[in-house]
């Protein structure tokens, strides 16, 4: 496919100077070839463009205007996923003076994504309802020319794209909490059901990530965890986006502290509820956990072992010391009887002593007496009699028991005087070598 194009412009030519002179001061430099006719032939989207005119039988402008309307259908499309919804009747004809009161993410068709929605989310939302409701293509279509609704749709986008006046926005925006499922409803999914809740609450906090509520199989370490995160929940969440609007005239400036007080009392009231509501919230949440429940009962076993382990401690600890103390009563006891036998046996040895050494001595006074007072013949005087008689009291006093009963058992049978005082005087000599007696003590003996 071919065409030939031939134009004819009229051009001004230039003013020409003052001075000059014609042929006088032209020199020419060389002659214009002549023209040539060529054929043009578009290639690329050009040719497209002249195929689709031609078959549509279609002029330059309102190719034009049908392509514009089927971009802007594309462009609809593309973004029908993620970024659509109906739009509600009432919605529409809202009025643009009370746009605070709007949904901004429903008036951009954000409505599912709320805080969530990225700024391209809200970019590309914008761009996709300002050409479904531009004034100029209402105008197009015949229709009145109402901006209402596409001034909020501006107000929304600047609100939106603001990071302090969203968040301001997203603090009191209603429409993104979720409700706490019921006992009935929650006996079908306890956790599954109140997770959601918590995520959306855990927006507002300071701390981030927030920690999960978990499942039944969570740890106690993470349970307490989590509820002691949320009784102490320390919340970014603020309500200056439904102050009172302030006046700007600097003349009524005591009109405007009032403004400003009202809505700074206004504020903590609405704070002090809402962390009141949150821990309403997380005390239901806790009272049907069962986890706590388990964990309760746990502990209860794990203080009712301790203490019986306990008390079974004590009561070994005094059986044993009871068992400690019968044993010590019974050593003891058998300890005095022990003692009071060993007592009596020395007691009954010592007298068995005293009557053996009472015997030795008359067998040892007897001795003398059966060899006639040592004289070997004729009858002894008194005076020699007491000397031996006190030469054997003077032996016997140094004499001990066993001594006592050998000196006896070496005169046991002897009945001659020469032999009984050879005995004795053998006595005497080894006291004397023993120390025990001294010269001139024993007379009749020697």
């Amino acid at each position: 496919m071919s065409t030939t194009q031939r134009s004819q412009s009229a051009l001004p030519l230039p003013v020409l100077p003052e001075g000059w002179a014609a042929e006088k001061d032209f020199k020419p430099l060389g002659t214009l070839a002549p023209a040539t006719q060529r054929n043009i032939e578009p290639v690329g989207p050009h040719f497209l463009a002249h195929a689709r005119r031609k078959r549509h039988h279609r002029t330059f402008s309102e190719d034009e205007r049908i392509q514009a309307q089927e971009n802007v259908k594309k462009v609809e499309d593309d973004d029908s996923g993620e970024i659509s919804e109906p739009e509600d009747p009432l919605m529409l004809q809202r009025d643009a003076k009370d746009w605070k009161g709007q949904d901004h993410y429903a008036v951009l068709g954000l409505s599912k994504h709320r805080y969530r929605a990225t700024e391209d989310q809200i970019k590309r939302a914008h761009r996709k309802k300002v050409l479904r409701h531009h004034p100029d293509k209402k105008a197009a279509a015949g229709n009145t020319e109402d901006d209402s609704f596409f001034k909020c749709i501006q107000k929304a986008t600047e609100v939106l794209l603001d990071p302090v006046r969203r968040r301001q926005f997203d603090s009191v925006d209603e429409h993104a909490d979720l409700e706490p499922p019921s006992k009935k409803q929650a006996q079908k999914g306890y956790y599954k059901l109140w997770n959601p809740v918590f995520i959306s609450e855990g927006r507002f906090s300071k701390v981030q990530p927030v920690p999960k509520l978990g499942d039944e199989k969570s740890s106690k370490e993470d349970v307490e965890h989590f509820y002691n995160f949320w009784y102490n929940f320390d919340s970014w969440r603020s309500f200056e986006y439904q102050d009172e609007d302030v006046p700007d005239d600097n003349e009524n400036r005591d009109q405007k502290r009032h403004v400003e007080r009202k809505n700074n009392n206004a504020r903590k009231k609405k704070k002090t509820e809402d962390t009141a509501r949150l821990r309403r919230l997380v005390d239901d949440c806790i009272a049907g956990d069962e986890r706590i429940k388990k964990f309760k009962t746990e502990e209860r076993a794990s203080k009712n072992k301790k203490r019986l382990e306990k008390e079974a401690a004590e009561k070994k600890a005094k059986e044993d010391a009871e068992a400690a103390k019968l044993e010590a009563q019974r050593l003891a006891k058998e300890k005095e009887e022990a003692d009071k036998a060993e007592k009596a046996e020395g007691k009954k040895a010592k007298e068995a002593a005293k009557n053996a050494a009472k015997k030795n001595k008359r067998v040892l006074k007897a001795s003398v007496k059966d060899a006639n007072y040592l004289v070997e013949a004729g009858t002894p005087t008194a005076v020699q009699i007491d000397g031996v008689l006190n030469d054997v009291d003077v032996v016997m006093g140094k004499v001990d028991n066993e001594e006592l009963a050998a000196l006896a058992a070496k005169l046991q049978g002897k009945t001659k005087a020469t032999e009984v005082k050879g005995v004795w005087a053998e006595e005497v000599k080894r006291l004397a070598g023993a120390g025990k007696l001294k010269e001139g003590e024993v007379k009749m003996m020697v």
